[in-house]
C-alpha cells in the first residue's frame, strides 16, 4: 500500500479530542518540538548531565544520529530552561491578569473524600516523598508554557503522528499524539509531572475481500500504561462517541490520558512494595464474603468498576471535555498527520526520553521514550505487537470468522478420522494382549511374560482411554462449531462488550454530591492524625500505647460516620471480636473441650455401629 493511501485512511477516521478548560499543552509537531530542544546525556560516572546540542543545532536527523556510550548511559532531552524568580513571578501575575473564567479549571469536590482514610495517609506519604526523590521542578510547567506558546503564537498548528500496520488480516491505524509536558500534578492534583507525553489511539480495520472495502471493527485508547482487553470497545458499542467515523476522545487534563466518555476517573497507582499486602487483604475479603457470607448479597455486575484500593494511591483524572476541541467539525482542525513507521532513523535509531531526566526512582517523573520504545529503550507492545496489546490477537475479523470457524471444523473432522483408526487399532492390539495375558497366567514359567503382557496392558489402555476422551471431546466442540457457525451466517457475532473485565467508568453522579462535612473531614484527617500524636506523646507519654488505640479508634469510628457505614463497621468489629473470643475460650479450655470433643466422638460412633447391627 502506498503512503498517499495509508495518509488518505488516517484522515478518514482521524479522532475528534475534546479536551478541559485549563489545558495548556496540545499535540505539537515532532520537527516543532524537536528543534527547541537541547540533548543531553547522564552517564553513569559522572555526577552531572552533558549537553551534547543546543536547540539552534537539534533536528530529526542528528536525533537520530548513532551514539556509542557506556553502559548506563541515558540520553534525554530538554524542552525548556528553568524560569528564574522574577520570570516565574511575572508568568503568574500574567496569567491571573489575563484569565478567562470560561476557561478556567475548577477541581471536582472532595478528591480525597472518595477514598478511604488508608488511602488518604498512603497519599499523604507519596506527596512526602516528592522531597526526598526526584521531581519536575516546581516552574518547570510555567516554562513548558511560555515555550509552547510562543511556538503557537508563531504558526498555531496542531500534528499527530500516524501510522498503519498490516497484520493477521488487520488494518491498524494508530495515531500518536505528542505534549510538551504533561501538567498532572502541578496542573490538576494528579500524580506526577514530566516533560513530553506520548498518547496512542488504535482503530483496527477490517478489508473486504470481494470490494476492498475497509471497516472499523474495534478501537483501543491507551491509558495509564494499562493494556488488554479493557482498553478496546466495538465499533458499534454504545460507549463509543463517533462524529460521522471520527472517534471521539475525552483527555485527561494534564495527563492526556483518552477515555471513551465525559467525566471525572478514580485512578488508583499500585504501590510495587505493598503488592504482597494487597493480595493478603484480598484473601481475606473473599474469606469473607464467601465462607462468612458477609455482605456477600450485595450486587456485583459483570463490568465491575474496581473500588478503592487501601494499598493504592488515588488521584483523579479530569476528562470533562468541557476545553478546546480539536479534530474534524470543530473549531481546531488537524494539520496533514506525520507518517511514522520503524524505516525512519528518528524512531528507531533514538531511544533515549523525549523529555528532562529528573533522577526520580519510581520513573513517574522522568520523560517517557518515543512511540516505539519505553523509558529503558525496550520496544513497546503497542509497537511490536498491536493486536496484542489490546487483547485482539486471539480475534479475526469478521468477514473472516466463517471462514476460519470451517476451516478449524474440516482440521477437527480430519482429527477424528484419524482418532477412530488409532483407537480400532490399538483396540485390537489391546484386546489381543488380554488374551494372550489369560493364556500365560497361572503358568509358573511364563511368569516374566505376563508381567510384560500386565505393563504393556496398563500402559496400552492408558492410550486407549485418552484417546477415547479425546474423541468424546472433540465431538462436543464440532457440534459447537456448527452451532457458531449458524449463529455467524444469521449475523449473530455475540456480545461486543464480554471481554470486559474492568471498564474505566466516570465516578457515578452521586459520588460526586459529596457533602461539606465530609470533603472538611477527608482534607484534614491526615493532618489532625499527626498532630494528635504529636500532642499525645508531648503531654501524656506514659500512656502512649492506651492513647494511640483511642484515637485509631476514634479516627475510625468518625471515618465510619462520614461515610454512613457505621452499621457494617459495627457488625465486622462484632464478627472479629465473636472470633476473637473463641480462639481465647479454646486456648484456655482446649484440655476439657478435647475431652468432650472425644466422648461425643466416640459415642457417635457407638451408636452408628449399634445401628446397623439391629437393621
Amino acid at each position: 500500500m502506498n503512503p498517499q493511501a495509508d495518509l488518505d485512511l488516517l484522515q478518514r477516521f482521524e479522532p475528534v479530542i475534546h479536551y478541559n478548560r485549563g489545558e495548556e499543552f496540545f499535540p505539537i509537531d515532532i520537527a516543532r518540538y524537536v528543534e527547541v530542544c537541547n540533548l543531553w546525556v547522564k552517564r553513569s560516572n559522572a555526577a552531572e548531565a552533558e549537553c551534547l546540542t543546543t536547540n539552534q543545532q537539534l533536528t530529526l536527523g542528528t536525533l537520530a544520529q548513532p551514539r556509542t556510550d557506556r553502559f548506563g548511559s541515558i540520553y534525554f532531552l530538554k524542552f525548556a530552561d528553568p524560569l528564574t524568580a522574577a520570570e516565574l513571578a511575572s508568568y503568574k501575575f500574567h496569567e491571573m491578569a489575563h484569565a478567562d473564567p470560561a476557561q478556567t479549571f475548577y477541581a471536582g469536590r472532595g478528591r480525597l473524600a472518595r477514598v478511604g482514610y488508608v488511602s488518604r495517609l498512603a497519599h499523604a506519604v507519596f506527596q512526602l516523598s516528592l522531597l526526598t526523590r526526584g521531581r519536575v521542578p516546581g516552574d518547570a510547567a510555567a516554562a513548558a508554557s511560555i515555550v509552547f506558546k510562543s511556538i503557537q503564537a508563531r504558526q498555531e498548528e496542531y500534528r499527530y503522528c500516524g501510522r498503519v500496520v498490516r497484520e493477521n488480516g488487520w488494518i491498524i491505524l494508530q495515531y500518536w499524539f505528542l505534549y510538551a509536558f504533561n501538567n498532572w500534578r502541578s496542573g490538576f492534583y494528579g500524580m506526577n509531572d514530566h516533560e513530553a507525553d506520548w498518547e496512542m489511539i488504535c482503530i483496527y480495520l477490517s478489508d473486504s475481500p470481494d470490494d476492498g472495502a475497509v471497516t472499523p471493527e474495534w478501537i483501543a485508547y491507551a491509558s495509564h500504561d494499562l493494556s488488554g482487553d479493557d482498553l478496546r470497545r466495538h465499533w458499534t458499542d454504545p460507549e463509543l462517541e463517533k462524529i460521522g467515523e471520527h472517534p471521539v476522545i475525552y483527555a485527561g487534563a494534564g495527563s492526556h490520558a483518552s477515555y471513551f466518555s465525559a467525566g471525572e476517573y478514580l485512578v488508583e497507582v499500585e504501590i510495587p512494595s505493598l503488592t504482597p499486602l494487597r493480595r493478603v487483604y484480598d484473601r481475606m475479603q473473599k474469606f469473607w464474603a464467601e465462607k462468612l457470607r458477609q455482605f456477600s448479597d450485595e450486587p456485583h455486575p459483570a463490568e465491575a468498576v474496581e473500588g478503592p484500593n487501601f494499598f493504592r494511591l488515588p488521584f483523579v483524572d479530569y476528562a470533562r471535555g468541557d476545553g478546546l476541541s480539536i479534530g474534524p467539525c470543530q473549531a481546531k482542525r488537524w494539520a496533514t498527520p506525520r507518517l511514522i513507521n520503524q524505516s525512519l532513523p528518528w524512531v528507531s535509531q533514538y531511544r533515549g526520553l523525549w523529555g528532562r531526566y529528573i533522577y526520580d526512582p519510581l520513573a513517574g517523573e522522568n520523560a517517557p521514550g518515543g512511540p516505539m520504545y519505553n523509558r529503558d529503550g525496550s520496544v513497546r507492545r503497542a509497537w511490536y505487537d498491536p493486536l496484542g496489546w489490546a487483547g485482539l490477537d486471539k480475534v479475526v475479523p469478521r468477514h473472516q470468522a466463517l471462514l476460519r470457524v470451517h476451516e478449524q471444523h474440516a482440521h477437527l473432522a480430519v482429527r477424528q478420522a484419524e482418532l477412530l483408526e488409532l483407537i480400532h487399532t490399538k483396540s485390537d492390539q489391546l484386546n489381543g494382549l488380554g488374551i494372550e495375558a489369560a493364556a500365560v497366567q497361572n503358568r509358573p514359567h511364563l511368569k516374566e511374560v505376563y508381567e510384560s503382557h500386565r505393563k504393556k496392558i496398563k500402559t496400552l489402555s492408558d492410550e486407549v482411554d485418552d484417546l477415547r476422551a479425546e474423541f468424546a471431546q472433540n465431538r462436543a466442540t464440532l457440534e459447537a462449531f456448527q452451532l457458531y457457525a449458524d449463529q455467524l451466517e444469521q449475523g449473530d457475532f455475540g456480545s461486543t462488550r464480554s471481554h470486559i473485565r474492568r471498564a474505566a467508568a466516570p465516578i457515578p453522579e452521586s459520588e460526586l454530591q459529596i457533602g461539606r462535612l465530609l470533603e472538611g473531614w477527608a482534607a484534614v484527617s491526615i493532618g489532625l492524625m499527626l498532630m494528635s500524636l504529636v500532642a499525645l506523646i508531648i503531654f501524656a507519654p506514659q500512656n502512649w500505647l492506651i492513647g494511640i488505640i483511642s484515637i485509631v479508634i476514634l479516627f475510625i469510628v468518625i471515618e465510619s460516620t462520614f461515610r454512613r457505614r457505621l452499621y457494617k463497621l459495627i457488625t465486622n468489629v462484632t464478627i472479629s471480636l465473636a472470633i476473637f473470643a473463641a480462639v481465647v475460650l479454646i486456648f484456655d479450655f482446649f484440655p476439657w473441650i478435647a475431652v468432650v470433643v472425644a466422648l461425643v466422638a466416640g459415642g457417635y460412633l457407638v451408636w452408628q455401629n449399634l445401628r446397623e447391627l439391629w437393621s
